[in-house]
């Protein structure tokens, strides 16, 4: 699968709720210009949140949730239009391949009511460069959810600046290492090289499989204050797969690890690295993850049952006094959710949202989200 076609596959989507596909692909205006073909595409979508515990945000943001021993006042309700999207793209003929453009923004910016860039980017002969979903993450592990955020234990998906080549299933790439992987907690954290990913995708007679890999340099240099400095690597590896059991049934599921890995890893709650105040070290964090879901047919819509845990060991920083009693080190979620489609390019769907999270110190708590959502696509 070409990087264009993917980001077609997933273009309709939030990051956590491929299941959309449920109302096929969106009927996109067709606008024809000399050699170019220019599609315009997009969704209005209403989401309808109510918070049985405390209010975890216009998309679940598990540092919200209350630990065993907190308190706070109980039951939210939120409706919002932010996941709203719209985007184009365009097909060129060019040098005996096509030059293929996508620009995509929707009005999550500043977590909801501001409208931000999501892709931009452009591919010719296998070289794509601009911003679209990383070269680590891929779909084929990510259970649908309603909700904006996906579920821990993924490699991450999000979406960052790159320079990637393709060719038959396997892909290389330089990404940018200040977003999504994250910095070292450290006084004076840089980088200095970007971030290498690699990845390999294909499939057979209903069975697609994926691997990636990243290479990350951590740094943190004081010099003018306290004149220290440090440098490691971080790297991470995810394994992804979806199967079709038989007709309408898909199970999909995915397992990330890493050392230093950092936001490669959807939901890690620790930074990739700390500083150890004992040596003047730049130590690496551990974290792994994982994901298991079905999705199976059910009247006229598909019914998902998914699962996905982040966790990062830290025991070592905790040593070190990096990090706090009440710093977090593992995130879970289970989902349960109903999508279906009356007509084409109409989606309702309805979901419960069951989310933990534990710190440091054993202490945890959960949080239970009810949500709805009508999309009309165009």
């Amino acid at each position: 699968m070409t990087t264009h076609n993917k980001f077609k596959q997933a273009s309709l989507f939030s990051a956590g709720a491929l299941a959309l596909a449920i109302a096929g692909a969106s009927q996109a205006y067709e606008i024809q210009a000399g050699d170019t073909t220019a599609n315009i595409y997009g969704y209005a979508k209403l989401d309808l949140i109510y918070d049985v515990d405390v209010e975890l945000g216009n998309t679940v943001n598990r540092n919200n949730i209350l630990l065993d021993d907190q308190a706070a006042p109980e039951g939210h309700t939120t409706l919002h239009a932010y996941q709203s999207r719209l985007g184009f793209t365009t097909a060129t003929p060019a040098g005996g391949s096509e030059l293929k453009t996508t620009i995509e923004g929707d009005f999550f910016g500043g977590g909801g009511g501001s409208f931000r860039l999501r892709h931009a980017f452009g591919e010719w002969n296998g070289l794509l460069a601009g911003q679209t979903w990383t070269n680590f993450g891929g779909f084929l592990g990510m259970n649908p959810t309603i909700d904006f955020t996906p579920q821990p234990g993924l490699g991450n998906a999000g979406r960052q600046a790159q320079l990637r080549y393709t060719v038959d299933g396997f892909s290389v790439a330089l990404e940018d290492p200040d977003s999504l992987g994250g910095a070292p907690m450290a006084t004076g954290a840089k980088t200095t090289l970007p971030d290498l990913t690699a990845r390999y995708q294909n499939g057979v007679d209903g069975f697609n499989y994926a691997a990636s890999a990243v290479l990350r340099r951590l740094e943190y240099d004081t010099t003018g204050t306290t004149d220290m400095k440090d440098s490691t690597f971080g790297w991470g590896l995810a394994l992804e797969a979806s199967a079709r059991l038989a007709e309408g049934v898909t199970l999909r599921g995915s397992l990330t690890h890493g050392d230093g890995i950092g936001g490669y890893l959807e939901g890690n709650p620790a930074a990739p690295a700390y500083f150890d105040p004992n040596t003047g070290d730049l130590e690496t964090i551990r974290a792994t993850g994982g994901t298991l879901g079905i999705t199976a047919a059910a009247g006229p819509g598909d019914i998902t049952l998914g699962y996905g845990v982040a966790r990062a060991s830290l025991s070592d920083a905790q040593a070190a006094g990096a990090v706090a009693a009440d710093d977090n080190k593992q995130f879970e979620a289970i989902h349960l959710n109903y999508l279906w489609s009356p007509i084409r390019n109409v989606t309702y769907g309805i979901e419960a949202g069951y989310h933990t999270r534990e710190v440091v110190d054993g202490r945890d708590g959960d949080a239970l989200r009810l949500q709805g959502m009508v999309q009309y696509n165009f």
